[in-house]
């Protein structure tokens, strides 16, 4: 799996971890999504250690910018609310800090 498809998943595991928490303790769910949601989040942190950086503080600096992003296209399909373009222009300067973080040439 490449990096993009390893952030992406990781992303998907993660929001899905949160929302069902959120389903669970806000929208009356019931107890088995608050389960699953902490499969989600086993299965985020393990993606996370696939990502080829040098060290967890880089790999993870490099994920929230690929998580914001994420974040507004969950919120477009799942919850079925349209991104304004301040949140398309924030999810793009995190996703080019992102970038940075993680692509930025390194002195030896």
């Amino acid at each position: 799996m490449n990096i993009i498809g390893i952030y992406a998943a990781a992303a998907l595991a993660e929001i899905a971890g949160c929302f069902a928490f959120w389903g669970w303790l806000r929208m009356d769910k019931p107890g088995w999504w608050a389960a699953l949601g902490v499969l989600s989040l086993v299965c985020f942190a393990w993606l996370l250690t696939l990502v080829p950086a040098g060290n967890a503080s880089r790999a993870f600096a490099a994920y929230g910018g690929i998580y914001i992003a994420a974040t507004l296209v969950w919120m477009r399909v799942v919850e079925g609310f349209l991104p304004d373009r301040w949140d398309l222009i924030g999810a793009a300067l995190a996703v080019a800090g992102a970038a940075v973080v993680l692509l930025g040439p390194r002195g030896t």
